[in-house]
């Protein structure tokens, strides 16, 4: 039997204006007990970029730089089996209680999931026709391989609520 993963507490303020959802997280951000931990992954280089911040490896400023931008993360699992980091060895999830943190921070004006499971699991969760906009952005893993320039034009679509 795999072992059982645990996501992590949301990072979400009432100053909160997005929510970014990941589907859990991976291997190193699990050693770690960070958000996208693994050096490959493109989150914090695009949320940077975005944001016209200067990039920085330290974990509690890049959390003080989505405070300061309103930028709320969690993750759609609350735990699961997964051997490795892949999405698609996830077995036997459990769902975070998305839609009470919603109820609970109203200024969330849009969900963004990064990446297919995310998306997909947060379908099922609230429905198509849900409140809120939810975006589909293309995941930040260095597993999906589009660019790097394609991912960040597409994350663009954040800016429109901040």
């Amino acid at each position: 039997m795999q072992n059982r993963i645990s996501s992590f507490p949301p990072f979400i303020d009432e100053e909160s204006k997005i929510l970014i959802l990941g589907s859990i997280p991976g291997v190193k951000s699990l050693e770690k007990q960070q958000y996208y931990a693994h050096p490959q992954n493109k989150f914090w280089k695009i949320i940077f970029e975005l944001l016209n911040e200067k990039f920085t490896e330290d974990y509690s400023e890049r959390i003080n730089i989505l405070k300061k931008n309103h930028i709320a993360i969690w993750d759609v699992i609350d735990s699961c089996e997964r051997k490795g980091s892949l999405d698609s060895e996830i077995k036997n999830e459990e769902a975070n209680k998305i839609e009470e943190l919603l109820d609970q921070y109203q200024n969330i004006q849009a969900i963004f999931c990064n990446g297919g499971k995310s998306y997909k699991n947060l379908q099922k969760l609230l429905g198509k026709n849900f409140r809120i906009p939810i975006y589909l952005l293309p995941s930040t893993s260095p597993l999906h391989t589009i660019s790097f320039e394609r991912k960040f034009e597409d994350w663009k679509k954040v800016l429109d609520y901040l």
